[in-house]
């Protein structure tokens, strides 16, 4: 039989999936949410720089990122998306202030025809889009500007060691001191404010958020359009068309003799290669990795219902819930790719039926990379969530906060290196 057409087939997938994916992509990259250089209310009072803007997000991402919480509504667990949070409690304290200052009531006790006018309010005042492409600053009314130092004091009470918010640590399994000093927790506050500007502004001349987050905030009318809704469903009914299609496919070649391909040479050797051999070790480390995540995994687990301990003991100051989690996620990606890394070495030489030159050796020294990656990685994540790292030896070494990618960036980069070893020494095999 002839491979043409799927040959054809799939270098037509992966282009048309590229060009979509790059087509998103520059879309995205245009319409970025602008990081202001001033973030100032109508009588000149800065709130916030973007370099507050800028290191709080580093600070952000050293506490765990999305493993605690989350920005922009990718899943949160125990503690809120925060960005949905700051929108609320921004919302909240609005609608009571002016309650309480025009009424002299609080905002549950008023007539349902002020609350709706109050709302309308609130939505014009949060969603208008004031930010000056001229000066590059987001320029907020003075009631606005109040209550945005209020949430941010919330924020870095929380995060800081304030006893009142004790017990609410707990309850979001956060440590004393997520963030170590004022200065930091001052600029993590100016980040969740962006993130919160990003979901709740609208685009200009548009009457659609720059991005969007979960919750949607109800009081300011931040609801997903339908055109939002509708793309969901309809990726959902395409790729069960597509799965159809492709069962049809399969049932109308079975029944018409198409028995499929089969490999009519067996593999060349009948005994392992040193190379093959060495490859032992891989599927040694894979074991170990799943029994460690399983383990960290009901460690994570426990902490949704004791908070910070573990049957009592308290565990959550050395090992904290955003590190076991991370490390609970970041074993099964290493045991996943451990296990494929190990077996297209030890398959390579048996299909082929040729060994190069100093395999063994490569793939000796390929296990030993990963060993590096895989405790220098762990080890950088749990020293960057303590806060003994400075913000940019975190980037590099610490935790970088994206959940699947929480490894430092030079274990990520160390870790492309490695794959690109690997890639080496199958293709030398095989060829």
């Amino acid at each position: 039989m002839t491979y043409r057409p799927y040959w054809i087939s799939l270098i037509a997938v992966t282009m048309l999936s590229f060009f979509v994916v790059g087509y998103l992509g520059k879309e995205i990259y245009q319409q970025v949410p602008p990081i202001p250089k001033l973030v100032i209310t109508q009588n000149g009072k800065v709130i916030y720089t973007e370099e507050d803007i800028k290191n709080g997000q580093a600070v952000w991402q050293s506490t765990g990122g999305q493993e605690l919480g989350t920005i922009w509504g990718h899943g949160s667990y125990l503690a809120p998306d925060w960005s949905a949070d700051w929108i609320h409690r921004l919302a909240v304290d609005l609608l009571s202030r002016w309650s309480t200052e025009d009424y002299k009531k609080s905002f549950d006790d008023l007539s349902d025809e002020i609350k709706a006018m109050l709302k309308v309010r609130l939505q014009k005042e949060i969603r208008q889009n004031t930010y000056e492409p001229s000066t590059g600053n987001i320029v907020v009314s003075n009631d606005l500007g109040r209550s945005i130092e209020k949430v941010a004091c919330y924020y870095k009470d929380l995060f800081g060691d304030a006893p009142e918010f004790r017990v609410l640590r707990n309850k979001y399994s956060m440590m004393e001191n997520t963030v170590s000093t004022s200065e930091n927790r001052h600029a993590l506050s100016g980040f969740f404010f962006w993130a919160a500007w990003a979901c709740q502004t609208n685009r200009p001349g548009e009457n659609i958020t720059y991005t969007s987050n979960w919750p949607s905030e109800q009081l300011i009318a931040n609801t997903a359009p339908p055109v939002l809704l509708m793309s969901s469903i309809m990726s959902v009914v395409l790729l069960l068309a597509a799965i159809g299609v492709m069962v049809w496919y399969y049932a109308v070649h079975l029944k018409s003799g198409h028995q499929g391909i089969t490999i009519q040479k067996e593999p060349v050797f009948q005994a392992p290669t040193p190379s093959m051999i060495a490859t032992k070790k891989y599927f040694l480390i894979v074991a170990l990795l799943l029994l460690l995540q399983v383990v960290f995994g009901v460690i994570t687990a426990h902490y949704t219902v004791e908070g910070n301990a573990f049957f009592g003991i308290r565990t959550g100051e050395i090992l904290p819930y955003s590190v076991s989690r991370t490390w609970h996620v970041q074993l099964a990606l290493f045991w996943i790719a451990t296990a494929l890394l190990g077996t297209g070495l030890y398959l390579a030489p048996m299909i082929s039926g040729y060994e190069p030159p100093y395999q063994r050796w490569g793939v000796n020294f390929l296990w030993v990379c990963l060993v590096i990656i895989v405790l220098g990685s762990m080890t950088g994540e749990w020293f960057g969530i303590q806060q003994f790292l400075s913000l940019k030896m975190n980037f590099w070494f610490g935790h970088q906060g994206y959940q699947y990618v929480d490894l430092g960036r030079f274990w990520q980069s160390f870790l492309m290196v490695g794959l690109c070893v690997w890639l080496i020494l199958m293709v030398r095999a095989m060829m």
